[in-house]
């Protein structure tokens, strides 16, 4: 039998124009290689699903080719996507089990956004969040949380201002609680880390104390030094403006929350799951115990729309189809705003989260944790991830 094709894998058509196919990459990073399947090996990939045969798959590649020698095209196909560890098989296990012991034992979360999704150089960075941040309004008060997005700050530059103008020079003194939406974790679960992250500011201080109470707390509901911590950006954008802010010291407690997709799919609350309750309790507890102490940080996007998200339209900012979505997107607001966590959790529900919002995890986390917190929208965006395809989000405050 022929192996099978990781589940959890990227695939895009090839952006590369003189190799049109099907672009595989791993966004876990257990593997760093991208293959591009050619266009006409592209049928192929359907062959493994661990229910097929080489016999299949060679009897599929003579009709294609009209060649009956392709031995060495099928052996070739095979141990190329075998050696990206893009099988679950033995090359996999290997990669995965090395990748998760190197974070697990590494001193400090190092930065993976660093010359993508901002300047790899302290000197630069400094001056490209000065910019992002002029003309930013003025605070209105004191905050318990802000929220924010996760998008590469060049595609969401107002919203992340808005967010983060919101805070005030006092803050600085207080503990950094940052809700982030896990794209890899587990459903119903958060992932912790003792580590520090490491920008180009310098390094964090976590709040061990802390960590430590949430992953007691949450029981199982809970991953002490989550491997997705490495990977995920949602929260890495968050301490680079934190830190701008506030200097590099800034005490942390990195949460990244999973999913609530069964609750989506299958329907009830998500406390109605044991760990999620254990989770609501455990941060709950800390927020009624510490109070302004902490300022919780929220790294959210919202809906996710266009031919990219797999939608059958070519999603344009603001216009056609995604005026639709905005309206709906504002209404989801106004129940974050009022502190309705029912009402914002049924509008998630409606079609199965038809809008794909990525960030309606951390925003329930923080409605069931600090209950009597009321929102405010700052700022409201959309913007083109790519010419057919949408990514809404916005900047909030909340006060109690």
């Amino acid at each position: 039998m022929l192996p099978r094709l990781r589940n959890n894998l990227d695939f895009f058509p090839s952006p590369v124009p003189d190799k049109p196919g099907l672009l595989i990459r791993d966004p876990f990073h257990y593997s760093d290689s991208t293959l591009v399947i050619p266009a006409a090996l592209v049928g192929c990939i359907e062959f493994f699903d661990g229910e097929r045969s080489e016999l299949e798959l060679r009897e599929y590649l003579v009709r294609l080719t009209g060649d009956l020698d392709v031995s060495g095209l099928m052996t070739h196909l095979v141990e190329t996507l075998s050696a990206a560890a893009f099988f679950e098989d033995e090359t996999f296990a290997r990669r995965k089990e090395q990748a998760e012991r190197e974070f697990a034992s590494a001193p400090v979360r190092h930065a993976m956004q660093a010359g993508g999704g901002y300047p790899p150089d302290e000197a630069t960075l400094q001056e490209t969040l000065r910019g992002y941040m002029q003309g930013a309004p003025a605070a209105d008060g004191r905050v318990v949380a802000i929220a924010a997005p996760h998008v590469s700050p060049f595609g969401g530059i107002e919203a992340y201002r808005a967010a983060y103008s919101a805070l005030a020079p006092a803050d600085a003194e207080r503990t950094f609680v940052i809700l982030g939406t896990s794209h890899y974790g587990e459903p119903d679960r958060i992932g912790l880390t003792r580590k520090p992250f490491v920008t180009p500011f310098g390094e964090t201080t976590p709040d061990l104390a802390l960590v430590d109470r949430i992953e007691k707390g949450a029981g199982a509901g809970a991953a002490m030094e989550d491997y997705c911590h490495a990977i995920e950006h949602s929260i890495e954008f968050q301490v680079v403006f934190l830190q701008y802010l506030f200097g590099p010291k800034i005490r942390v407690v990195p949460v990244l929350c999973g999913s609530y997709a069964r609750s989506i799919y299958l329907g009830g609350l998500p406390e109605d799951n044991e760990s999620v309750r254990r989770i609501f309790g455990a941060l709950g507890e800390i927020a009624a115990h510490e109070g302004e102490r902490l300022l919780w940080v929220l790294g959210v996007d919202m809906a996710h729309m266009g031919r990219r998200y797999g939608d059958g339209f070519e999603a344009r900012a603001g216009d056609g189809e995604m005026q639709m979505v905005e309206a709906r997107d504002r209404e989801r607001v106004r129940s974050v705003e009022s502190g309705d966590a029912r009402r914002f959790w049924e509008r998630v529900q409606e079609n199965r989260d038809d809008l794909k919002w990525c960030g309606s995890a951390p925003i329930y986390t923080f409605m069931k944790s600090v209950p009597n917190a009321r929102g405010k929208l700052r700022h409201y965006q959309q913007w083109n991830i790519d010419e057919q395809s949408v990514v809404s989000f916005a900047g909030m405050e909340f006060h109690l």
